[in-house]
């Protein structure tokens, strides 16, 4: 798994983005609808920043910022690490371990965003391993 590369964890996922003039409000319906924890902000395919759930906590409701006027560009977090995506998994986990994040945007050759990792990730290839063993076992126990 943590040789895996990027690329071969998203298969081409969808992800949610927003334009940097999206209000707060808008950016957590986004999240909502996407059922995501963040959203990358982009101008085009141009990254300029990621929003997540813990800044409209931290950088909105706790300081009590109109969310409906306020936008995005304002208070996401501006540059963030990326990746590449032929990068492999384990690295990507590494580096939002070490950062203390939970997403990580995904880009290409261009630097052109085409993805985003969540720590989720990493749980759903662990449950998918564990399945897998289960079936095994199971298997096992009906031959024996």
């Amino acid at each position: 798994m943590p040789y895996r590369p990027i690329r071969d964890v998203l298969r081409n996922r969808p992800f949610p983005t927003v334009a940097p003039n999206h209000s707060i409000r808008e950016c957590a319906f986004i999240m909502k609808e996407w059922k995501s924890s963040a959203v990358l902000v982009v101008d085009g395919d141009r990254l300029l920043g990621i929003f997540t759930e813990r800044d409209i906590v931290f950088r909105c409701v706790a300081l009590s910022c109109p969310l409906d006027t306020i936008h995005v560009a304002h208070v996401m977090t501006k540059d963030p690490q990326t990746i590449h995506i032929d990068k492999p998994f384990g690295h990507a986990l590494h580096l939002m371990y070490e950062g203390g994040y939970r997403h990580m945007p995904v880009i290409d050759d261009s630097g052109a965003a085409v993805g985003l990792l969540s720590a989720q990730d990493a749980l759903a290839l662990d449950g998918a391993l564990l399945e897998q063993e289960l079936v095994r076992r199971e298997e096992i126990t009906v031959v024996l």
